[in-house]
């Protein structure tokens, strides 16, 4: 099983229909997309700076965000299936659909997640690469990590949320951050279960 986390900075590039469509074409049920929030989760912390509502109902808030975000995938290419529980993800790899997971309901039934901005769907996506026992966790962002960095550093930077490395470190996945153009070498690894040949390895 891949997770495959696609940043909401890929919203307007061409490079967010073209993940899809390869994830589409080589998925096979063993792909499972984890939106991020991008411009939607964008309105929320707006929304927060305005009213002050407390971190908790952002956090309720933002995961809709994510949500809608996997409804705009769906649009894009309407052959990927959406799911909300494991049950659904595990129908959809059965009938062998690339699947974008709906987070809101399996997260907010998880009481000891955090509920602040310090987890984002970096961590979700680790999470859910946990839960679903994925071989690979592959997180796509709009930028490529500086060389170097190591997961602290990323996370002072501000390319991953502040509880990233508690949900990856000791995992039995392993952890690849990757470039919006990465998509052009993703077929092979997905399709001969293989381990990517681009991208950076974060975490063996």
């Amino acid at each position: 099983m891949w997770i495959v986390k696609l940043g909401g900075s890929l919203i307007g590039s061409p490079a967010l229909k073209a993940w899809l469509d390869k994830l589409v074409q080589f998925g096979d049920g063993k792909v499972v997309i984890v939106p991020g929030g991008g411009l939607f989760a964008d309105a929320v912390r707006n929304a927060q700076s305005k009213t002050g509502v407390d971190d908790e109902t952002a956090h309720q808030m933002a995961l809709v965000a994510m949500d809608q975000y996997a409804s705009l995938m769906t649009g894009l290419n309407p052959k990927l299936a959406l799911a909300s529980s494991e049950l659904e993800i595990a129908e959809c790899g059965w009938q062998h659909r690339a699947i974008v997971w709906k987070p809101s309901a399996m997260v907010l039934a998880e009481e000891c997640l955090p509920k602040t901005w310090d987890l984002t769907s970096d961590s979700l996506a680790a999470w859910l690469a946990a839960k679903l026992n994925a071989e690979h966790l592959l997180v796509v962002k709009s930028v490529a990590s500086q060389v170097g960095f190591g997961i602290e550093d990323l996370e002072a930077n501000g390319m991953l949320d502040a509880c990233f490395s508690s949900y990856v470190l000791n995992k039995a996945f392993k952890t690849w951050l990757l470039g919006p153009n990465d998509y052009l070498s993703i077929q092979r690894p997905i399709a001969h279960h293989d381990s990517p040949a681009f991208g950076r390895l974060i975490t063996k």
